[in-house]
């Protein structure tokens, strides 16, 4: 790591290098965003452009996700070379118990005005036995690939009480790292998935058929 920074870190004095290394460490490995207090790096200007540039130089991009948190995902053209891979899209069971998670633990009560704000946290747990009911997978291939989306990040099972059954399962600490892009291209996915029939979807597709020619 220290030879691929080397040539952004090597204007700074030894303390301001060890403050960039531990700032970049942090918002890469932590599961939930850091708080900028903790990481002079993260609160001071000229050196957060400098820890964007280090981030930048694997594909990474440095995201604020509140007044004065921070961590780090993928950058908008890194996460759609991705997404184009084969090899790096989930299984179709996976993709569908996650859009379930998700209509279930945010759509439906952002759509109650029980969410408010333009997050993916949510207090509300989608119930396993209602993801078993709404879904066509048995209950092992349920089971299995709850258990893959928790290892990777992408859902979290909460607890409603004592009883653990009681509880269910919420998007996961990989939701902090989507791009503003990104989460508005989530959310138009979720909105084509919950309702394909209505007005906005629809107007979600005839705004894709024109971008896409402009492209062409």
């Amino acid at each position: 790591m220290s030879e691929l920074f080397e040539p952004l870190l090597r204007p700074y004095d030894e303390k301001r290098r060890a403050e960039l290394v531990a700032a970049y460490m942090a918002v890469e490995h932590a599961a939930e965003p850091v708080p900028e207090v903790r990481f002079p790096a993260l609160r001071e200007p000229a050196l957060r452009r400098t820890l964007e540039r280090m981030l930048e130089l694997s594909g990474r991009t440095l995201i604020k996700t509140s007044p004065a948190r921070w961590i780090s995902g993928y950058a908008d053209r890194v996460r759609e070379a991705l997404a184009a891979d084969p090899a790096c899209v989930p299984p179709v069971s996976d993709r569908a118990v996650l859009a379930l998670v998700l209509i279930h633990s945010v759509a439906i009560p952002r759509a109650e005005g029980l969410l408010t704000d333009d997050s993916w946290l949510s207090p509300y747990p989608a119930p396993l036995e209602e993801l078993r009911r709404r879904s066509q997978l048995t209950i092992s291939e349920l089971e299995g690939a709850l258990r893959r989306l928790r290892a990777a990040g992408l859902v979290a099972h909460v607890k409603a009480g004592a009883d653990e059954a009681s509880g269910g399962y919420v998007p996961g600490p990989q939701f902090h790292r989507l791009t503003e892009a990104a989460r508005r291209r989530l959310q138009e996915q979720l909105i084509l998935a919950a309702g394909p029939d209505s007005p906005l979807a629809a107007a979600i597709r005839a705004r894709r058929r024109g971008m896409r020619k402009e492209r062409a």
